[in-house]
């Protein structure tokens, strides 16, 4: 499918009125980098080269641990800073709609008058990693409109604290006392993914606990990188009182000397260049499923192919390995 002429213009409008800081562009532009498709490819074409000049921020942590307070609470810095702030909050998908649904923005509501703040929830839309390839282009539409900051808060269950890692330029890995979350961050390997660890709700029992058993583990598991020769970043583990700002300030000096570290250490450029690796992989891989979908559920051979795998007359794999083959030589292959 092709963006008639009729199309071309109003979406040539949209990014006018986006980049000139119009937030009902913005919220439209979102909308259509969400939906993919046709106009969202054009829209990203028409605005990537004004890209990736804010500081992308992941938020993670298991439900519960007070992500979206945090958030808040880190809005209000930033902007007591002079930042123009935006956060994704990055929700599982509604099974029926598809839609998001844990709605985080409620706990955001005090910045909605705040015309440099920008909050908006996004379903992961099922996918795997814990947010949508949506998401990246979304940061875009952010940048575009001039946003300082992008926060993603993500809800943290396994795969997904791979994904923000992945996504974000710094990653802030969200903990709480007594949950067994201390225990399972040491366990998991995600000591390696957190760029900073906040042990927030730092007034139960157990919190200073929990912050020095994290940083020990940090200490034990720190390894010199030969490549960022003098540059070392010691990852700060922080205690935090959210719904009081408690710890909050110490959080915000953390975030901005992480993206110092990055641009100084060369790592900012890393990260981006491992960033777009990423995202091709997996827009190719989402268009060659889609093309391959087409081809089983169009081709009479591949129906065949079914047959003798449920007849057992030939084996998964080998059939496997015959349809790849009619897939490559067809038309739609990629």
């Amino acid at each position: 499918m092709t963006v008639d002429s009729q199309e071309l213009t109003k979406l040539d409008e949209l990014a006018h009125r986006l980049e000139k800081g119009d937030k009902r562009a913005l919220a439209r532009a979102i909308t259509i980098v969400e939906n993919r498709g046709t106009q969202a490819t054009y829209l990203i074409k028409r605005l990537f080269q004004k890209t990736g000049k804010a500081h992308i921020i992941g938020i993670t942590g298991s439900p519960g641990v007070g992500k979206s307070t945090l958030v808040d609470a880190l809005i209000t810095r930033m902007r007591e800073n002079g930042k123009k702030v935006a956060v994704l909050a990055v929700d599982p998908s509604s099974p029926f709609t598809g839609g998001a649904i844990l709605g985080d923005r409620i706990r955001m509501q005090g910045h909605t008058l705040d015309k440099d703040v920008y909050i908006r929830s996004m379903a992961n839309r099922g996918h795997q990693g814990g947010i949508a390839l949506a998401t990246y282009d979304a940061v875009r539409m952010l940048e575009v409109y001039g946003f300082d900051v992008v926060i993603i808060e993500t809800v943290g269950v396994g795969q997904s604290e791979l994904a923000i890692a992945q996504a974000a330029d710094t990653t802030v890995l969200v903990l709480m006392p007594g949950s067994g979350d201390d225990i399972q961050a040491i366990k998991s390997g995600i000591m390696e993914i957190g760029d900073i660890f906040v042990v927030n709700k730092g007034d139960l029992p157990g919190a200073n606990k929990s912050a020095a058993e994290i940083t020990a583990s940090l200490e034990l598991s720190a390894h010199p990188n030969e490549e960022l020769g003098e540059y070392v970043w010691h990852q700060p583990v922080h205690l935090a009182i959210a719904e009081t700002g408690e710890g909050v300030d110490k959080l915000y000096e953390s975030t901005v000397k992480h993206k110092e570290f990055l641009e100084e250490s060369g790592m900012l450029k890393e990260r981006r260049k491992a960033r777009i690796k990423a995202e091709l992989a997996e827009i190719l891989a989402e268009i060659a499923q889609s093309n391959l979908e087409n081809l089983i559920e169009n081709s009479s051979s591949v129906q065949d192919t079914f047959s003798h795998v449920v007849s057992l007359t030939t084996d998964p794999h080998s059939a496997a390995l015959a349809i790849m083959k009619e897939f490559r030589e067809s038309p739609s292959f990629l």
